[in-house]
Formats: C-alpha cells, sequence, structure tokens
C-alpha cells in the first residue's frame, strides 16, 4: 500500500468499482499505516502547518478502503468529543504529545491518557473520544480511516453522559 505524498495536492478518493465489497481496513492495519508514515518524517513534514485560531488538518491521501490526514495542534486546541460516522481508525503522535479523554463505561467513568510522540492508538467503529494539546509546545498527528470518513458527530460530557450536539460531513472539512 503507497501513498504518493509529494505533492500539495491531496489525493482524490477513487470511486470504488460497481458492485465493490471490500471489507474496511482493520485497526491494526490502520495502526501499521501510520506507524510507517511517521517513520518517514520528509514524506509529510513540509506541509505541515500551525494555526492559532483552531487544529490545522490536511488530507494526504486517500482511496476507496482508506485515507490518511494530517493534524497540526497548538496548546489549548480540542477536538471535543466526536465519532468517526462508523469508520475504523487509528493515529499516532508524530511529534509532541496529546491527552485523549473517553468513556470507560459505568465501571470505569472517564479514561485520560496521555500520548507521547510515537504512541499508537487504533479503534474500531463505535469509538467515541476527545483529543487535545494539554502540552506547552504544539503536536503533529497522523491520522488513517476505514472506510474514509463521510460524516462525524459531535457530543457534549454531561452528567448522564455523552449527549450528541451536531453532525458534519466532508463539505465542512
Amino acid at each position: 500500500m503507497s501513498l504518493d505524498l509529494a505533492s500539495d495536492t491531496p489525493t482524490a478518493v477513487a470511486p470504488a468499482p460497481a458492485g465493490d465489497t471490500r471489507a474496511p481496513l482493520t485497526p491494526n492495519t490502520l495502526r501499521t499505516i501510520v506507524r510507517e508514515l511517521a517513520e518517514q518524517p520528509d514524506q509529510w513534514i513540509h506541509h505541515v502547518r500551525l494555526s492559532t485560531e483552531e487544529r490545522w488538518y490536511r488530507r494526504l491521501a486517500a482511496d476507496e478502503d482508506h485515507e490518511v490526514w494530517l493534524i497540526s495542534w497548538l496548546p489549548g486546541q480540542s477536538t471535543g468529543f466526536h465519532d468517526h460516522g462508523g469508520s475504523r481508525g487509528a493515529f499516532t503522535v508524530a511529534l509532541g504529545e496529546l491527552e485523549e479523554l473517553s468513556l470507560g463505561g459505568p465501571e470505569q467513568g472517564l479514561l485520560i491518557r496521555r500520548i507521547q510522540s510515537g504512541t499508537v492508538r487504533a479503534f474500531g467503529p463505535d469509538y467515541v473520544h476527545d483529543v487535545r494539546n494539554t502540552a506547552s509546545g504544539p503536536a503533529v498527528t497522523l491520522h488513517a480511516y476505514s472506510p474514509p470518513l463521510s460524516s462525524m458527530a459531535h457530543y457534549e460530557l454531561r452528567a448522564g453522559g455523552l449527549v450528541r450536539t451536531s453532525e458534519e460531513g466532508p463539505e465542512q472539512w
């Protein structure tokens, strides 16, 4: 599986052939994609931008069964709780460090994970989390999703759990 990241133009999503029943890539396969890409900074570092307004992001590559995103984070920036529209995913912190919040069920409550540079997290299609930069410096992450993202719902954490507040689609990215 190869990605053409030399261009400044993100690759387009190729339409799936009629009748294509290709299964989504597994979280472990997505983990491998982001880990291997993180080990090749010459493939993506020149695309990184920092934005004081909000997280900066750019789709690097996509095809019919997965896509890869590059995201940069300044201190204080976060995603808020969100899902991935039924896609499986994986991400790695290539530079810096982040914090991930997720719900671990009634017995565990809110889970907070510190994600150091080099750490890879993978997840299934129903995963909801909040990723944030609570460190004092910028961070850069690489993300892979399969199938490519079609929507993302956003949630608020309330006393009774997560409450869905909005949904966005590719036209907002």
